[in-house]
């Protein structure tokens, strides 16, 4: 049972939801953070995710804002606060775009 709009996207662009789920190799930063050498983007995201939940990151303030810890800086090119809307284009950078 898929959301709507998430149905609506797969059946307009199934490349979209291809370039989400297609395993990739990782970089060393992202590596070491997940754990594995190859992963989904939407695997990834929903890995930094739980881990901000686990470790109680999101500013208590601005539930919009995620202070990073050392090990979640690494992976956010060094910043020490992000908006949760920027999270998916942060990881989106350590995955290399395909060739077609």
């Amino acid at each position: 049972m898929l959301p709507q709009r998430l149905k609506k996207t797969i059946t307009d662009n199934p490349k979209k939801l291809a370039n989400l789920i297609d395993l990739a190799n990782l970089p060393s930063p992202v590596r070491e953070f997940v754990g594995q050498s190859q992963i989904s983007r939407l695997g990834c995201f929903f890995r930094v995710w739980s881990y901000i939940k686990e470790n109680n990151l999101q500013d208590p303030n601005n539930k919009n804002l995620v202070n990073c810890d050392e090990k979640l800086r690494s992976i956010l090119l060094g910043k020490p606060q992000v908006e949760l809307a920027e999270l998916p284009a942060l990881i989106k950078l350590h995955f290399p775009k395909l060739p077609k």
